[in-house]
């Protein structure tokens, strides 16, 4: 199997937030977060378009959450904070 490819099983579902090689950040949700940092440095197909060009990617955030909904939800909450507000979050460690 590919190095980029390693599935472990997850319970619940996370937020996640990688910072790219240009300083951005981007966020995202999954049940397996290594695999999907992993999909966002190695796969151009399953990696997602805004990181493809902006590899490497640092995983620097996680959030646990029960559901998918609740994911979902999150995901956009942090998505529309500002860059002060979301460097705050990383900076406080709430993971």
């Amino acid at each position: 199997p590919s190095p980029c490819f390693s599935p472990s099983p997850s319970i619940m579902w996370f937020v996640y937030v990688v910072r790219c090689a240009d300083g951005t950040l981007y966020t995202g949700i999954a049940k397996d977060v290594a695999r999907r940092v992993k999909e966002h440095n190695c796969n151009d197909v399953l990696g997602a378009s805004y990181t493809c060009g902006r590899r490497p990617v640092t995983l620097v955030y996680t959030e646990a959450v029960e559901t998918r909904s609740a994911a979902a939800k999150r995901e956009y909450q942090i998505k529309h904070m500002t860059r002060q507000r979301k460097d705050g979050l990383l900076k406080a460690g709430l993971n």
